[in-house]
């Protein structure tokens, strides 16, 4: 399949052709504990995930209902324990990431005398060669070699945590060494790997809807935002750029972008008219929507789901972070690598993993009828790019009004923008939780919704 970018033509006849199209992250802070109790995630709750989620997850992972729930708890403790672990070893830190059914998580260090501290936390320790600051450097040296010229038949590297090298997939090895040799690349912490992946961008308020820019294309709503008072939406750089115009997803009059990066990173907001109201929300496509909370990022190996104009649900799993990969247009850089498939229109939409919104849908390879590799810009960095703040279901732009009279709220000790530490106890809602991983808690990660940072006592 040809590498390029894509985005959906409306075109009389019905015709598409390619064009271009991306997704967040924000971590946990503090030092993960060693507290027993972290070490078995709480089940989610019955009703937090949709069963459009539920569903993808199924077809596209293999779990059932109580295995998916299980899997996105174990995930949700792992991104924090692996965020405290990352703080806590420093540069010995050489990267984190799940794998099993049960999401069990694997964290390396360069110095053995770490291990302990890795273990005690109730994760796998793994003593390695390299830390991840150093294949990040060597990953940044190729990424200042790609801004020069695009390497020729190098569509893709990335830092693999798994193997704790540098990997770059080249069409062939010779091309692969001739981008090493004028990069001056440390080559003996890199793999050239032969591929013939060719990625492109997917392009074609609420996560996931179709919108047109222009008149004369479409890609997919990644997470609605608000800019002080002003509303919209993130989505993908190659969608448009300053100025570009928008009608939404029933052709009405919409928006404008606002700021737009491509290449380099593919990121990008669109301010939208009054008419427009930002949801907390990313569209199931029929099976529920699915309600944004937060923001933490996932590691690698974790299930991640997507939400696009073209395809709907579909669901993979993280391969690998900050990755950088070459479309037509130029070397995008600090996007994830997934096994979610994407098509035409898709870009721009929504990445998920229960209810974290991680980013927004770049480009790939493949499809959806024979499977693919497809990479998201992370949401956090857009956000803080562009002085956004996401919409969630614990602040921002409410959603639709409520059909019942509203209430206090619950009160309590809890409060965003308090650092907890692991057994530190509060109150919500009337009732008693105890802390199970150290954070710092932010709009929507109340202890009444987010059991794997939060247990009743």
């Amino acid at each position: 399949m040809e590498r390029t970018t894509l985005r959906r033509r409306a075109l009389a006849a019905g015709t598409a052709t390619v064009a271009v199209g991306a997704l967040a992250l924000a971590g946990l802070t503090g030092v993960a504990s060693a507290d027993p109790a972290a070490a078995t995630a709480p089940q989610v709750s019955a009703d937090s995930l949709s069963p459009g989620m539920l569903a993808a997850l199924e077809r596209d992972l293999g779990l059932d209902a109580d295995a998916a729930r299980s899997r996105i708890a174990n995930e949700y403790r792992a991104a924090a324990v692996a965020a405290g672990l990352e703080k806590s070893l420093g540069a010995s830190f050489a990267g984190a990431r799940v794998s099993g059914a049960k999401a069990a998580l694997t964290v390396a260090t360069t110095d053995a005398s770490e291990a302990a501290r890795i273990t005690d936390a109730g994760a796998r320790a793994e003593v390695v060669g390299h830390s991840l600051d150093r294949l990040e450097g060597v990953k940044k040296t190729l990424d200042k070699a790609a801004l020069r010229t695009a390497p020729k038949d190098v569509p893709v590297w990335y830092v693999d945590v798994e193997a704790n090298r540098v990997v770059v997939n080249a069409a062939s090895t010779a091309a692969g060494q001739a981008f090493l040799k004028a990069a001056g690349a440390d080559s003996g912490l890199v793999t050239v790997a032969r591929s013939t992946e060719q990625p492109r961008a997917l392009a074609d308020i609420r996560g996931g809807d179709a919108y047109y820019m222009n008149g004369s294309g479409r890609c997919s709503v990644g997470f609605s935002v608000t800019r002080g008072t002003q509303n919209g939406f993130a989505t993908a750089g190659h969608c448009g750029r300053v100025g570009t115009t928008t009608n939404g997803v029933n052709q009405q009059a919409q928006g404008t972008f606002q700021g737009s990066t491509f290449p380099g990173r593919d990121i990008a907001w669109v301010a939208t008219n009054a008419n427009w109201t930002p949801r907390p929300l990313v569209n199931g496509y029929g099976r529920g929507d699915v309600t944004v909370a937060g923001s933490t990022a996932s590691v690698v190996g974790a299930s991640v789901c997507r939400s696009g104009s073209t395809t709907g649900w579909h669901c993979g799993t993280i391969q690998q972070l900050n990755t950088s990969v070459t479309y037509p247009e130029g070397t995008i850089s600090g996007v994830t690598r997934t096994s979610v498939c994407a098509e035409p229109g898709d870009s721009g939409g929504s990445y998920i993993s229960g209810s974290q919104a991680q980013g927004v849908t770049s480009g790939g390879s493949g499809n959806c009828s024979s499977g693919g590799t497809t990479y998201f810009q992370p949401i956090n960095p857009l956000l803080q790019t562009y002085g956004l703040t996401l919409v969630t279901s614990g602040g921002g732009t409410p959603t639709d009004p409520p059909t019942t009279p509203p209430t206090d709220p619950p009160g309590g000790t809890w409060a965003a923008g308090t650092a907890y530490a692991a057994g530190a106890t509060v109150t919500y809602g009337g009732a008693t939780y105890r802390c199970l991983q150290a954070h710092t808690a932010q709009p929507g990660w109340n202890p009444a919704d987010v059991p794997a940072l939060w247990q009743r006592v």
